[in-house]
């Protein structure tokens, strides 16, 4: 989903009944690109190492079937309360391993670095989520492109409302534009941040599994 300022990705649960939201990272604007740009790094080092992942079987589309609203969608899924306002992120780590790929989602803020949000993803889901973030990004810049003269385009804060002194700068530090985030295997180095997931899921962090949403991104709920 895109809201005012940031893009909602909710990763879904969807074994067993009801299906749940089982993470909602927060991420702003102008980090999603570097996001796209690590996943889509990391798989293609996947596909170099282990062939194209194995894609879930889907139903062919049907042109003449509604698209269900955003509300529609979320009246069938179960939402606990504690993932209602999401994680904020502005940086991402991915590993991957034989079957599943592993994304730390991170909040680059003094004094340190740290993983808000950890979620597992099969192998065969990272190529749906990657074309759903592609997707989000396209849209927004369309959206951007067709505002009218003066209009204020999305994430952009009106003229004399910056916070008192103005707006931090420099790059997400442990973001996805490190080419650490997306090596795979890197040095094991004490308090190295850019660690790969092993299949056991033993490093800090909140762990979650889940596979990329099909809700369409330029509508909230």
């Amino acid at each position: 989903m895109t809201g005012p300022t940031e893009f909602i990705i909710d990763f879904l649960q969807t074994i067993g009944r009801p299906q749940k939201v089982a993470c909602r990272v927060v991420v702003p604007f102008n980090v999603m690109p570097q996001m796209i740009e690590a996943l889509q790094t990391n798989l293609n080092l996947y596909r170099n190492r282990f062939g194209d992942p194995v894609q879930p079987a889907q139903q062919p589309p049907n042109p003449d079937a509604r698209r269900p609203t955003p509300q529609e969608i979320y009246d069938d899924l179960k939402m606990p309360d504690e993932v209602l306002s999401g994680t904020y992120a502005n940086g991402v780590m991915i590993g991957h391993g034989a079957t599943e790929f592993g994304l730390d989602f991170l909040t680059s803020f003094f004094p340190q670095s740290a993983v808000s949000a950890r979620v597992f993803l099969a192998a065969g889901q990272v190529p749906r989520l990657l074309d759903s973030l592609q997707g989000a990004v396209k849209q927004l810049d369309q959206r951007r492109g067709q505002q009218a003269p003066g209009q204020q385009a999305p994430g952009q804060l009106p003229p004399g409302n910056l916070p008192t002194g103005g707006l931090p700068a420099g790059p997400v530090a442990g973001g996805a534009q490190g080419p650490n985030a997306v090596n795979d295997p890197p040095a094991e180095t004490p308090g190295n941040q850019n660690d790969n997931h092993d299949n056991d899921g033993d490093s800090p962090g909140k762990g979650t599994n889940g596979e990329a949403s099909d809700l369409p991104p330029d509508h909230t709920p």
